[in-house]
Protein backbone atom coordinates (compact mmCIF):
# COMPACT_ATOMS: atom_id res chain seq x y z
CA UNK A 1 0.00 0.00 0.00
CA UNK A 2 0.80 3.94 -0.50
CA UNK A 3 3.48 4.87 2.66
CA UNK A 4 0.56 7.39 4.16
CA UNK A 5 -2.37 4.93 3.82
CA UNK A 6 -0.13 2.52 6.15
CA UNK A 7 -0.01 4.43 8.88
CA UNK A 8 -3.81 6.04 8.95
CA UNK A 9 -6.27 5.16 11.47
CA UNK A 10 -8.28 2.30 9.75
CA UNK A 11 -9.12 -0.89 11.35
CA UNK A 12 -7.58 -3.74 10.05
CA UNK A 13 -10.51 -5.55 8.62
CA UNK A 14 -11.15 -2.70 6.53
CA UNK A 15 -8.04 -2.12 5.18
CA UNK A 16 -8.04 -2.47 1.28
CA UNK A 17 -5.19 -5.62 0.68
CA UNK A 18 -4.64 -4.94 -3.01
CA UNK A 19 -2.73 -2.94 -5.30
CA UNK A 20 -4.79 -0.10 -6.85
CA UNK A 21 -2.85 0.21 -10.10
CA UNK A 22 -2.83 -3.94 -10.50
CA UNK A 23 -7.12 -2.88 -10.96
CA UNK A 24 -6.34 -0.09 -13.09
CA UNK A 25 -4.42 -2.33 -15.14
CA UNK A 26 -6.64 -5.30 -15.17
CA UNK A 27 -9.59 -2.67 -16.19
CA UNK A 28 -7.56 -1.29 -18.58
CA UNK A 29 -7.24 2.02 -17.70
CA UNK A 30 -4.57 4.62 -19.35
CA UNK A 31 -3.39 6.80 -17.05
CA UNK A 32 -1.35 8.80 -19.49
CA UNK A 33 2.43 10.51 -18.72
CA UNK A 34 2.78 13.34 -16.61
CA UNK A 35 3.84 15.24 -19.96
CA UNK A 36 -0.16 14.67 -21.20
CA UNK A 37 -1.93 15.42 -17.93
CA UNK A 38 0.22 17.81 -15.21
CA UNK A 39 -0.48 21.19 -16.49
CA UNK A 40 0.14 24.47 -15.52
CA UNK A 41 -3.15 26.49 -14.10
CA UNK A 42 -2.29 29.51 -16.17
CA UNK A 43 -5.24 30.70 -18.27
CA UNK A 44 -7.72 28.10 -16.39
CA UNK A 45 -10.28 29.27 -14.04
CA UNK A 46 -11.18 26.46 -12.78
CA UNK A 47 -9.45 23.36 -10.99
CA UNK A 48 -9.77 19.99 -11.65
CA UNK A 49 -8.39 18.71 -8.45
CA UNK A 50 -8.29 20.95 -5.01
CA UNK A 51 -6.83 18.97 -1.80
CA UNK A 52 -7.85 20.22 1.93
CA UNK A 53 -5.56 19.73 4.25
CA UNK A 54 -7.90 17.74 6.55
CA UNK A 55 -7.29 15.09 3.55
CA UNK A 56 -10.33 15.64 1.58
CA UNK A 57 -9.99 15.81 -2.36
CA UNK A 58 -12.67 17.12 -4.32
CA UNK A 59 -12.79 16.32 -7.82
CA UNK A 60 -14.38 18.83 -10.47
CA UNK A 61 -17.51 17.41 -12.43
CA UNK A 62 -16.62 16.41 -15.99
CA UNK A 63 -18.85 15.53 -18.68
CA UNK A 64 -18.55 12.64 -20.46
CA UNK A 65 -20.93 10.91 -23.20
CA UNK A 66 -23.19 12.47 -26.69
CA UNK A 67 -26.50 12.08 -26.00
CA UNK A 68 -29.03 13.20 -23.73
CA UNK A 69 -30.95 10.51 -21.41
CA UNK A 70 -34.21 8.86 -21.44
CA UNK A 71 -35.78 5.72 -19.98
CA UNK A 72 -34.71 3.91 -23.82
CA UNK A 73 -32.51 0.91 -22.41
CA UNK A 74 -30.40 1.40 -25.52
CA UNK A 75 -29.71 5.19 -23.95
CA UNK A 76 -29.69 4.10 -20.62
CA UNK A 77 -26.55 2.01 -21.74
CA UNK A 78 -24.89 4.87 -23.34
CA UNK A 79 -25.28 6.73 -20.43
CA UNK A 80 -24.03 4.44 -18.30
CA UNK A 81 -20.55 3.67 -20.37
CA UNK A 82 -20.49 7.54 -20.40
CA UNK A 83 -20.35 7.57 -16.81
CA UNK A 84 -17.60 4.61 -16.71
CA UNK A 85 -15.16 7.09 -18.83
CA UNK A 86 -15.96 9.93 -16.28
CA UNK A 87 -14.63 7.24 -13.67
CA UNK A 88 -11.93 7.01 -15.65
CA UNK A 89 -11.11 10.11 -16.23
CA UNK A 90 -11.56 11.17 -12.66
CA UNK A 91 -9.03 8.57 -11.12
CA UNK A 92 -6.31 9.55 -14.05
CA UNK A 93 -6.70 13.24 -12.34
CA UNK A 94 -6.61 11.81 -8.81
CA UNK A 95 -3.70 9.82 -9.83
CA UNK A 96 -1.79 13.31 -11.26
CA UNK A 97 -2.90 15.58 -8.33
CA UNK A 98 -1.87 12.72 -5.82
CA UNK A 99 1.58 11.69 -7.34
CA UNK A 100 2.92 14.20 -9.93
CA UNK A 101 5.18 15.91 -6.86
CA UNK A 102 6.19 12.16 -5.74
CA UNK A 103 4.22 12.71 -2.61
CA UNK A 104 1.86 10.26 -2.63
CA UNK A 105 -0.57 7.88 -5.37
CA UNK A 106 -4.06 6.01 -5.63
CA UNK A 107 -3.20 3.41 -3.26
CA UNK A 108 -2.93 6.17 -0.32
CA UNK A 109 -6.76 6.88 -1.02
CA UNK A 110 -8.24 6.06 2.53
CA UNK A 111 -12.26 5.99 0.85
CA UNK A 112 -14.47 7.25 -1.27
CA UNK A 113 -17.15 10.09 0.82
CA UNK A 114 -19.74 11.28 -1.90
CA UNK A 115 -20.27 11.35 -5.29
CA UNK A 116 -22.96 13.86 -7.32
CA UNK A 117 -23.63 12.54 -10.73
CA UNK A 118 -25.86 15.19 -12.72
CA UNK A 119 -27.68 13.86 -15.26
CA UNK A 120 -28.77 15.49 -18.68
CA UNK A 121 -32.40 15.29 -19.25
CA UNK A 122 -35.20 17.40 -20.36
CA UNK A 123 -37.79 14.42 -20.11
CA UNK A 124 -39.65 15.23 -17.23
CA UNK A 125 -41.08 11.67 -16.88
CA UNK A 126 -37.50 10.60 -16.76
CA UNK A 127 -36.43 8.25 -13.90
CA UNK A 128 -33.15 6.56 -14.78
CA UNK A 129 -31.00 8.75 -13.45
CA UNK A 130 -29.75 6.54 -10.90
CA UNK A 131 -29.39 3.58 -13.23
CA UNK A 132 -27.24 5.94 -15.90
CA UNK A 133 -25.05 7.37 -12.54
CA UNK A 134 -24.45 3.57 -11.85
CA UNK A 135 -21.79 3.55 -14.80
CA UNK A 136 -19.79 5.71 -12.80
CA UNK A 137 -20.10 4.23 -9.10
CA UNK A 138 -19.38 0.37 -10.43
CA UNK A 139 -16.40 1.52 -12.79
CA UNK A 140 -15.36 3.61 -9.40
CA UNK A 141 -16.11 0.57 -7.12
CA UNK A 142 -13.84 -2.04 -9.70
CA UNK A 143 -11.60 0.51 -9.37
CA UNK A 144 -10.99 1.08 -4.85
CA UNK A 145 -13.29 -1.63 -4.00
CA UNK A 146 -16.99 -2.17 -3.28
CA UNK A 147 -19.52 -5.12 -3.87
CA UNK A 148 -20.92 -3.41 -6.47
CA UNK A 149 -17.54 -3.78 -8.67
CA UNK A 150 -16.63 -5.91 -11.05
CA UNK A 151 -14.33 -7.65 -8.53
CA UNK A 152 -16.69 -8.31 -6.23
CA UNK A 153 -18.85 -12.00 -6.17
CA UNK A 154 -21.58 -12.24 -4.56
CA UNK A 155 -21.83 -8.69 -3.48
CA UNK A 156 -18.73 -8.64 -2.15
CA UNK A 157 -15.48 -7.61 -2.62
CA UNK A 158 -12.31 -9.49 -0.60
CA UNK A 159 -10.57 -6.38 -1.18
CA UNK A 160 -12.31 -3.89 0.62
CA UNK A 161 -14.62 -1.59 0.32
CA UNK A 162 -12.93 2.47 -0.47
CA UNK A 163 -14.65 2.71 -3.25
CA UNK A 164 -18.55 2.91 -1.93
CA UNK A 165 -19.39 6.14 -0.91
CA UNK A 166 -22.82 8.45 -0.78
CA UNK A 167 -24.26 9.55 -3.73
CA UNK A 168 -26.75 11.56 -5.42
CA UNK A 169 -28.29 11.13 -8.81
CA UNK A 170 -30.04 13.56 -10.51
CA UNK A 171 -31.35 14.28 -13.93
CA UNK A 172 -33.41 17.25 -15.33
CA UNK A 173 -30.15 19.46 -17.00
CA UNK A 174 -29.02 20.73 -20.27
CA UNK A 175 -26.14 19.50 -22.50
CA UNK A 176 -24.51 18.35 -25.41
CA UNK A 177 -23.73 15.32 -23.23
CA UNK A 178 -25.01 12.60 -20.63
CA UNK A 179 -23.72 13.19 -17.50
CA UNK A 180 -21.45 15.12 -15.15
CA UNK A 181 -20.33 13.44 -11.70
CA UNK A 182 -18.78 14.99 -9.17
CA UNK A 183 -16.37 13.01 -6.79
CA UNK A 184 -14.95 13.73 -3.20
CA UNK A 185 -12.42 11.18 -1.74
CA UNK A 186 -10.47 11.00 1.49
CA UNK A 187 -6.55 10.41 1.98
CA UNK A 188 -4.61 10.64 5.08
CA UNK A 189 -4.30 14.47 6.42
CA UNK A 190 -0.46 13.93 6.77
CA UNK A 191 -0.33 13.18 2.89
CA UNK A 192 -2.48 16.23 2.03
CA UNK A 193 -0.43 18.38 4.68
CA UNK A 194 2.52 17.45 2.92
CA UNK A 195 1.63 18.38 -0.76
CA UNK A 196 -0.29 21.70 0.15
CA UNK A 197 3.56 22.39 1.91
CA UNK A 198 5.70 21.24 -1.26
CA UNK A 199 2.98 22.48 -4.13
CA UNK A 200 -0.31 24.00 -2.56
CA UNK A 201 -3.95 22.73 -2.88
CA UNK A 202 -4.82 22.83 -6.29
CA UNK A 203 -4.21 20.82 -9.64
CA UNK A 204 -3.71 21.87 -12.21
CA UNK A 205 -0.59 23.51 -10.43
CA UNK A 206 0.00 27.17 -9.91
CA UNK A 207 2.31 28.48 -12.61
CA UNK A 208 5.73 28.68 -10.71
CA UNK A 209 4.93 25.60 -8.46
CA UNK A 210 4.19 23.89 -12.16
CA UNK A 211 7.63 25.01 -12.92
CA UNK A 212 9.14 23.88 -10.34
CA UNK A 213 7.59 20.68 -10.71
CA UNK A 214 8.48 20.05 -14.18
CA UNK A 215 12.37 20.66 -14.00
CA UNK A 216 12.55 17.64 -11.02
CA UNK A 217 11.21 15.62 -13.93
CA UNK A 218 13.71 16.70 -16.02
CA UNK A 219 11.16 18.98 -18.67
CA UNK A 220 7.79 18.31 -19.74
CA UNK A 221 8.08 15.36 -22.14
Amino acid sequence: MGKFYDEAPIPDVLRRNFDVYERVKQLVINLGTAGEHVRSLEGRNIAGAIIHESGLVYLSGTGTGKLPMNDDPERVKHGQAAGQEAADQHVRTLHWALSCGGEGDLNDVLYTVKALGMVVSTDVDFNSGPAVVNGYSKRWQSIFGGGFGEFAENGLDAGGYAGVHARSAIGGFTGRFSLEPEMIVAIPSALAQAIIRSRGWVFPLPPAIFEQVTAKQGGRG
